[in-house]
């Protein structure tokens, strides 16, 4: 076998330095059009795999698109990526479809996950409470990230806290979907708080 590098692995095994690499798996989720493709292209260090399919009339009336006029495509099984943190840490990214319809997916998605990242548009709160509360029932660690669409800058956090009904200990972050350092900022914060959850 030959490593991405040029390196044969004696025997089949990987090469040195990724013997010791920590696989993590990471869920992003939250609602219809709220970045989670985005985030997840951002950060992604592969081709991204999305599965994103054009909107068609059958999504009128049930796929609101009032906030997000332009947008036209949505996600319909998952998004993956893969991003490596450092020597010892490799995370796998998979993005959940927003719309309820396709929510049975979510606890096989979910299965050996060691967090999640929930991406909140504040002008469009609503939208993240199945998110919130399906990682909460079944105590997964997670954060809420702010992806910062234009007006929504500046909203004081301790409201948004308030107003998400989310506990003190669960970390609160602010990101831009397309800035892979922010979001890559959330992502260890994120492992942070998985890490001291366990423990």
């Amino acid at each position: 076998m030959v490593s991405a590098h040029g390196e044969r692995a004696v025997g089949g095994a990987p090469p040195a330095e990724h013997r010791n690499l920590l696989p993590l798996k990471i869920l992003v989720a939250g609602g219809f059009g709220v970045g989670k493709t985005t985030l997840v292209g951002a950060l992604s260090e592969v081709p991204p795999l999305s599965t994103e399919q054009r909107m068609t009339s059958l999504s009128d009336g049930v796929d609101d698109t009032s906030i997000v006029p332009d947008k036209t495509t949505t996600t319909v099984a998952m998004d993956f990526g893969r991003v490596t943190i450092d020597d010892a840490l490799v995370l796998y990214l998979f993005g959940t479809p927003g719309q309820s319809r396709f929510w049975f997916m979510w606890d096989e998605l979910a299965r050996g996950a060691v967090g999640a990242v929930v991406l909140v548009d504040l002008r469009r709160i609503d939208d993240c409470f199945a998110a919130i509360d399906y990682f909460e029932n079944r105590g997964v660690p997670f954060v809420v990230a702010l992806n910062e669409f234009p007006g929504t800058q500046g909203v004081d956090d301790d409201l948004v806290r308030d107003a998400l009904a989310v506990p003190e200990g669960c970390p609160l972050v602010h990101v831009d979907a397309r800035d892979d350092a922010s979001c890559t900022r959330a992502l260890i914060t994120l492992v942070e708080h998985a890490l001291a959850h366990s423990g």
